[in-house]
């Protein structure tokens, strides 16, 4: 095909830059695509321009995004575009599935085993729970499990070295992380089985180790398209750099203002390191937002723009300013809830409720639930009831109604004001099972016990008769505050965050059995997911990556929450406060129409105020002039160098700094502090 029919047929409603991005099709690229500027069609367009164009081998292209579903969406779009014939010769796999066959090749290279791969997720994490009960004692919950298969795989991802996973360990509070991770190794290693992030270093050492295989590999793909760039490890950076390298042409699309997956070992780093790590590389930027009014455009640049690590761009609006931001400022949290229930009874078009972690959305799905209302969980996890503390609660309650169960006794009896040794524990328990009595009550059979230890197991026993007849929230208080639970968890270092949650829930109910019998309930609805045909979808942030909708609430956006605080109890700064500012970036880049963020009285939130006023309510007594001299907190004195209009209206300022040129949006970089005139 000719390149005007092309222009013609596939390429009339693309803007200049979409142009561009698809037109370049030789060398190291890197595409910066703000949120709404069309990446997904410029890749699928570019890849029928290069087939049909330049003519390039569909056989000779690989294209690489993030997810199995991600590979299915891109090649069905490339279909619709292009048609089935084109489509089914080209390669769209995830990188996991490009290593596999690194693996296989070389297996059949040389007649050598590979190892098996374990794709059933529950053998691992039963491989990992083990490993934990041996090294701590104690049989771990589903969420801890979680964790530690989430640390070993950043570990790998992340290409960590001995002393590297040392620090890390010690940094996410597990300094038995590296044991737990040499003990893994070796579990897997002795079975002759690997897993997926196995599956990566093991291809990776090949490719670098085994000339022949990379040649093979170098010599079928000569052009390499990745998609989301910014959600790719460290590995996998480095799989791609080494099968792209001898062609030098490879097609990265990316934003790292969008990457907010670090605790899955995401390495926007490789970003802002293209230019280095490429020679003779390209940045190409897509800066045009389609999806969001222009309010919401430029409050979320303006929100963005305070992160360091980042190339220097400006997202731009296509559409009209539309609705300006709305904050809803409340009395507190709770209150939230009862709002949002409005807002879902009386939706007739597409809302999402959207916050940073699940636990946000318990209590509003409990109350969703039991004033009928119907709502979508859209990826809903049940971590937060396995989560430690939950359980703790849970089964201190539990044993207020079963005095006699040893089980659940001897997996709390050391976290209250016991003060028993194991040794006791276990003879409390056995005495109660021989006489048949309350656990508690078996400390008046055994002799030789101290006074002490007595008066605690009476001062303990009275607190489980009293909290059976009291509110749920008033036990859940007695537990943390009389209990000695607050004291454990603090002595710990656990977050009693997951308290409060509870609470809101038991301030529902009128009697213990009935606030158990209702988390038992939630736990259910969150495996669930709720009513599929309902408007109002509730998502966390991660989950509603690459999606849109017409009106967005944002849940929580308070310090503590969103930025959610570090593992010690401080709201993050650096490298962590930027990635949890592109999170709530990526969150108000989700709405296309209406943004709602919740405020609430007394709570600080450090994200809201980065947002200033919203664009129709900008006042600025003066007018920007070339040559002007101001500050700026970030950047310093400056010189303003030039000036973009819309028709007569300045609409942003470039500022000349010592360490370069800078763009902003004009007036809001005034309005809301960030800048002054000298």
């Amino acid at each position: 095909m000719e390149e005007q029919e092309f222009r013609a047929r596939y390429m009339a409603q693309l803007n200049k830059a979409q142009q561009e991005a698809v037109q370049t099709v030789e060398g190291n690229v890197l595409l910066l695509a703000v949120p709404g500027s069309g990446k997904t069609t410029v890749l699928v367009t570019r890849l029928g321009y290069m087939l049909l164009v330049k003519k390039v081998r569909p056989e000779n292209i690989l294209t690489l995004t993030y997810t199995v579903a991600a590979t299915k969406d891109m090649a069905q779009r490339f279909v619709e575009l292009f048609g089935e014939e084109l489509g089914e010769k080209l390669e769209f796999r995830t990188i996991n599935g490009i290593c596999q066959r690194i693996l296989h090749y070389y297996g059949n290279a040389t007649g050598k085993t590979m190892y098996e791969l374990v794709t059933d997720e529950k053998e691992l994490s039963r491989m990992v729970a083990g490993i934990l009960q041996e090294m701590g004692g104690e049989y771990p919950t589903e969420s801890e499990v979680s964790t530690a298969r989430m640390q070993i795989s950043y570990c790998k991802n992340r290409m960590l070295s001995k002393d590297e996973r040392i620090a890390y360990g010690k940094k996410m509070q597990n300094e038995e992380l590296p044991k737990i991770y040499a003990r893994y190794e070796q579990l897997l290693k002795t079975q002759s089985k690997m897993d997926y992030d196995d599956q990566m270093v093991y291809a990776y050492r090949l490719l670098q180790m085994v000339p022949e295989v990379l040649a093979h590999f170098q010599e079928q793909f000569r052009y390499f398209c990745v998609d989301e760039a910014q959600d790719t490890s460290k590995i996998q950076h480095e799989i791609i750099k080494l099968l792209a390298k001898k062609e030098g042409n490879l097609f990265m699309v990316g934003d790292e203002d969008q990457s907010i997956y670090g605790f899955r070992a995401a390495y926007p780093e490789a970003l802002l390191e293209f230019e280095t790590d490429h020679e003779d590389a390209k940045v190409l930027v897509m800066n045009t937002n389609y999806r969001s009014n222009a309010h919401i455009v430029r409050a979320a640049q303006t929100v963005i723009g305070n992160n360091k690590g980042r190339h220097e761009k400006h997202m731009e609006p296509a559409r009209e300013p539309g609705q300006g931001i709305r904050f809803v400022t409340l009395n507190q949290r709770a209150n939230q809830y009862q709002y949002l229930a409005k807002v879902a009874e009386n939706a007739t078009s597409q809302v999402a409720i959207l916050y940073r972690d699940n636990e946000s959305a318990v209590p509003l799905v409990d109350l969703l639930d039991r004033q009928g209302i119907a709502y979508r969980l859209k990826n809903a996890e049940a971590a937060f009831f396995t989560n430690r503390v939950v359980k703790d609660i849970l089964s201190i309650l539990m044993f207020a109604k079963h005095p006699k169960d040893t089980e659940l006794f001897y997996s709390f009896y050391y976290k209250i004001g016991l003060y028993l040794t194991k040794e006791q524990a276990e003879k409390l328990c056995r005495v109660s099972e021989e006489r048949n009595c309350p656990v508690l009550e078996a400390i008046e059979h055994m002799f030789g016990v101290k006074g002490n230890t007595l008066g605690n197991c009476r001062s303990m026993r009275t607190h489980f008769k009293n909290m059976v007849k009291e509110p749920p929230a008033r036990a859940i208080s007695r537990i943390r505050r009389f209990m000695g639970y607050g004291d454990y968890l603090e002595r710990v270092c656990l977050d009693d965050g997951k308290i409060n949650t509870l609470l809101q829930i038991a301030y529902r109910e009128t009697s213990v059995d009935g606030f158990l019998m209702r988390m038992e309930r939630l736990q259910q609805l969150f495996q669930y997911g709720g009513t599929r045909t309902a408007n109002v979808l509730l998502s966390t942030i991660h989950s509603s990556k690459g999606l849109e909708y017409d009106e967005v609430y944002l849940m929580d956006v308070i310090d503590g929450v969103l930025p959610k605080r570090t593992l010690d109890g401080n709201i993050p700064k650096g490298a962590e406060l930027e990635e949890e500012r592109r999170l709530f970036y990526v969150g108000m880049t989700r709405a296309k129409e209406r943004l709602h963020i919740f405020k609430f009285k007394g709570e600080s939130a450090i994200f809201v105020k980065e947002i200033g006023k919203t664009q129709g309510e900008e006042k600025i007594d003066f007018a920007p002039a070339v040559g002007m001299a101001v500050v700026h907190k970030a950047f310093g004195e400056g010189t303003i160098a030039d000036i973009v209009y819309e028709g007569k209206r300045p609409v942003s300022v470039v500022v000349s700094f010592s360490s370069g040129m800078k763009k902003f949006m004009f007036p809001m970089v005034f309005s809301n502090g960030y800048m002054k005139r000298k």
